[in-house]
């Protein structure tokens, strides 16, 4: 039984009875003829449970060919349903629009719906819907196909399945997590932990941030370590507990070993043990574990302990935590007692329970150096390193080094096989050249399978893209929506905000791990382990064309990604159920042409996902004009161009028959030359651009719209104020261009921006316009934002008043925002106002604005960390600065202002040595 196959099985049988699968099944059951809903509801009740323990089982692989192109068919049926619906949809949406522009004066539009063949009229139709959209024709062929599909299939379930449990004859056995108690003992030797342990024992000694972040009660904080199975959490927290053993800092130090299921009277009396003078005496016998508790709170009182708990666990079921009642006697410690934390869940810490003082963070890789020495220590020992012989092993083993993935697991398990074989380099060649990671993976099988089945498809997924790919998280939300990987039990409930749970549980379980910020944005990684078990779930599902590897396409590959424009051949249009296409180039090639796209859109009439992403933007290629023919693809969701250099981009006016597409991204630094009236893409929720001053007409009516990143008022039909009135399901960042094309009040009142709640950043830019300073404060004052709001920028503003939402006049307006920013107000002094409103600011930056002193209330404000000015305050005017402030930054117009500053003597020098960072720039 080989892992990949093992694998394979467990993923296809979460797929199996997924909710996605379910809720596939219930929508057709509806629709179908008695006969054919029996037939499903046979399937769904009975043979699917069935297949699904078969697959889990062990046994069950060795007839795993059979069950390949019998799973490899029941998927083709399941995607042929789900596209039909697709369609089904699709019609509705186009009849629906057909009613509104053939009757504009009905106050309610009636909406179509799918009957059952009893409503429906003849009974050789298995489906149909209202009479005017019967199924006939092709639509109603392939769904009798899928059916009668999915019947053979069925038949030939029932019989793999008897052939798999009469051999194996009711043993189950699925990759499982075996438990292996730790104890406090480092192993022998512990390499390139010495930064990471020194760290630690910083953080252990450390009680200003015990009192800072715990509550009255809490005598103790946590440290918490989290990372992948077999990364060294448990080595690293032995290696701080042996140097806390010798250091004695602490009067004793516990370590329990907690697992996933553990009683909390054994651990309350092996904290009794490990605390009592006498090690050897056990804990005495208590029939009441309330009595147990507080003899063990007898035992830590007064004392400063270290409590190491290895492995703890994060329950969901927030009723069955106990963890809050495992740490309840630490109370009686003294203050400055610790409690070091691993876990493979970074949710975990939060079990421990509220007001509990927690710093978390992820175990480090090895350096390669470091996994080296680790590894040869496991495969050596202490051998002598100048004996030929072990130089020649020591050659192979450095080549068998690199293929483990820097995971400490797989030095210890791979490495002792090794040490076995010391004589026998044969052997140490073999093992050179095989797939080492399979234990190593196989524990990471069973982490993956805790995951919810929709959170292991959309982790599958994750291999289209190559190995260590930054992932934009916003971005591999929106390709999991728009693959319906996601579904919600309300219709109200935002795929996205399910999405991005999903993300947060791979993150928090080390699925993935965060990189440093990528042009200011977060950006993340899926560890090479964790990308290995990946391709083994995700079978033929994702197919990559990567640089100088060749390989061929599976028949049923549903999503490719292309790393070379010049490797999308005519293979690609060949796949006719594709659903994902992904172009991701450095470079300009001549496949991104009309012509290529022009097959994109004629022969691959099944993507959902679309990406066509060129990084080059040196290139000036004039002009690329989208094919009409783009209209075709009624099943794309997630549309994104993003053409190189200075090359212009036409859009057709067929893009508006896409009525499914979710995400529109678009990038041309030339512009953008839009359709007329986008109002048919009722379902577009996300709209990203960065080109040349452009901005979509008439985008009133895409009320489902979230993400819009600019906004700008002109003098045109179609792109007024007024526009942004519904658009109350935006979030996140919006900025607005061209307020001084607004001419009053009123009508800045009708962008509603109140409504908006999901906003949490706006910008307000006034460049341009003809309106007076006078209209312009009238304007201010009618674009009152959402009190949610965390961030606003206000630029370019002539108005020589603040709005009263700004200085706490009306009950209106942000109250918690953290960051204001002002640039080219010139009109606009300083207001004490200002820090009595916005009390929660972290940041405050004020550009070439009036600003000649700062109010004396900025010392009030307790949060913030930043401050800046650009020539606009006197220095001589500083005021007393609050103490959480950590950067302060100027420029100055006078360069006599920032000789004097460097005086030590100077006074407003002295009141800013509190400011970790403090510059001064003089123009």
């Amino acid at each position: 039984m080989s892992l990949p196959a093992v694998a394979w099985g467990i993923s296809v049988a979460g797929w199996i009875m997924s909710p996605i699968i379910s809720k596939l099944l219930d929508k057709v059951l509806s629709h179908c003829k008695s006969n054919k809903a029996e037939t499903l509801r046979h399937l769904l009740t009975d043979v699917l449970p069935r297949l699904t323990l078969t697959l889990e089982a062990a046994e069950a692989i060795n007839h795993s060919k059979l069950f390949e192109a019998m799973v490899r068919g029941l998927k083709s049926a399941f995607y042929d349903m789900e596209d039909i619906l697709d369609e089904l949809e699709y019609i509705r949406h186009q009849k629906m629009l057909d009613g509104q522009n053939s009757s504009k004066s009905k106050k309610k539009k009636k909406r179509l719906r799918i009957t059952s063949d009893v409503e429906a009229g003849p009974s050789n139709q298995d489906i149909c819907i209202e009479p005017s959209l019967t199924l006939t024709g092709p639509l109603n062929a392939r769904l009798k196909d899928s059916m009668a599909k999915i019947e053979e299939l069925i038949v030939k379930a029932q019989g793999i399945i008897a052939l798999a449990e009469s051999s194996s004859k009711g043993k189950t056995v699925t990759a499982k997590n075996i438990h292996t108690r730790t104890t406090s003992a480092p192993v022998e030797l512990v390499t390139g932990r010495d930064e990471d342990r020194d760290r630690i024992t910083r953080m252990l000694r450390d009680t200003e941030y015990d009192n800072s972040r715990s509550s009255n009660n809490k005598c103790f904080s946590v440290i918490g370590i989290y990372g992948i199975s077999g990364s060294g959490k448990t080595t690293l927290a032995q290696y701080v507990c042996k140097h806390e053993e010798d250091e004695n800092y602490f009067d004793f130090v516990i370590w329990i070993h907690v697992s996933q299921n553990y009683s909390v009277g054994d651990v309350f009396k092996e904290m009794y043990e490990a605390a009592s003078v006498d090690k050897n005496k056990a804990c005495p016998e208590y029939n009441s574990l309330d009595v147990l508790e507080k003899e063990l709170e007898k035992k830590l009182k007064d004392k400063r302990f270290l409590l190491v708990l290895d492995d703890i666990w994060c329950n969901k079921d927030v009723g069955q935590q106990q963890l809050p009642k495992l740490l309840s006697p630490m109370k009686a410690g003294k203050r400055g007692s610790k409690i070091l934390a691993t876990s493979r869940n970074k949710d975990a810490f939060s079990d421990l329970g509220p007001g509990v003082a927690c710093n978390v963070f992820p175990i480090r890789d090895l350096d390669d150096q470091a996994f080296l020495e680790l590894f040869m220590y496991y495969a050596l020992g202490s051998t002598n390193p100048d004996d030929s012989g072990e130089m020649e092993l020591r050659s192979i083993g450095a080549k068998i080094a690199q293929k483990l993935k820097r995971s400490p697991l797989a030095a210890r398990t791979v490495g002792g096989q090794l040490r076995k074989q010391q004589s026998n380099v044969e052997f140490w060649k073999i093992t050179r050249d095989r797939d080492l990671l399979d234990e190593t993976t196989g524990a990471l099988l069973w982490s993956y399978q805790q995951l919810d089945e929709q959170i292991r498809r959309c982790f599958s997924y994750i291999i289209i893209f190559p190995r260590r790919h930054s992932l934009d998280r916003n971005e591999l939300v929106k390709l999991w929506v728009a693959e319906g990987f996601i579904q919600t039990a309300n219709p109200e409930e935002d795929p996205e905000v399910v999405g991005q749970c999903y993300f947060d549980e791979l993150l928090a379980t080390s699925f993935m791990q965060p990189e440093e910020l990528k042009w200011g944005v977060p950006c993340y990684l899926v560890h090479d382990l964790m990308y290995d078990l990946a391709e083994k779930v995700a079978g033929n599902d994702c197919f990559r064309f990567e640089k100088g590897q060749r390989r061929q396409v599976p028949c049923d590959v549903r999503h490719i990604f292309v790393a070379n424009g010049e490797m999308a051949t005519e293979e690609i249009f060949k796949l006719k159920n594709l659903r994902t296409l992904i172009i991701h180039d450095q470079n300009w090639s001549e496949s991104a042409n009309e012509v290529f796209l022009q097959k994109v859109f004629e022969k691959l009439l099944k993507l959902r996902v679309l990406v066509v992403d060129y990084e080059k933007k040196n290139t000036d290629m004039g002009t690329l004009e989208i094919p009409e023919s783009i209209g075709h693809l009624k099943h794309l969701r997630h549309l994104s161009l993003k053409v190189p250099g200075y090359c212009k981009l036409i859009l057709p006016g067929t893009l508006n028959n896409l009525y499914h597409l979710q995400a529109l991204i678009l990038e041309s630094l030339s512009g953008l030359k839009f359709p007329s009236d986008m109002g048919k893409l009722s379902n577009l929720r996300h709209i990203s651009m960065r080109c040349s001053g452009k901005t979509l007409p008439n985008i009133g009516r895409l009320t489902s719209l979230q993400t819009l990143e600019y906004f700008e008022v002109r003098n045109e039909h179609g792109h007024e104020i007024k526009q942004m009135r519904d658009l109350n399901k935006l979030q996140g960042d919006l900025r607005i261009l061209g307020l001084g094309n607004v001419k009053s009040k009123n009508e800045a009142q009708e962008a509603n921006l109140a409504a908006k709640t999901r906003l949490t950043g706006l910008q307000l830019v006034w460049f341009g316009g003809t309106t007076s300073p006078e209209v312009e404060a009238e304007v201010l004052e009618g674009l009152c934002p959402p009190g949610g709001l965390k961030s606003l920028e206000i630029r370019g503003y002539k108005g020589s008043e603040y709005p009263s939402w700004m200085v706490g006049v009306q009950n209106g307006g942000p109250k918690y925002l953290n960051t204001l920013y002002l640039e080219k107000c010139y009109q606009l002094g300083p207001s004490p106002e200002l820090f009595d409103c916005f009390i929660h600011l972290r940041e405050l930056s004020i550009l070439d604005s009036c600003w000649d002193y700062l109010p004396d209330n900025v010392k009030d404000l307790r949060c913030l960390k930043r401050l800046r000015f650009y020539s606009c305050l006197n220095i001589k005017s500083l005021p007393e600065l609050p103490l959480s402030l950590e950067d302060f930054t100027a420029y100055w117009c006078d360069r006599g202002f920032t000789e004097s500053c460097k005086q030590v003597d100077h006074p407003n020098w002295q009141k800013l040595q509190h400011v970790k960072k403090c510059s001064f720039f003089p123009l």
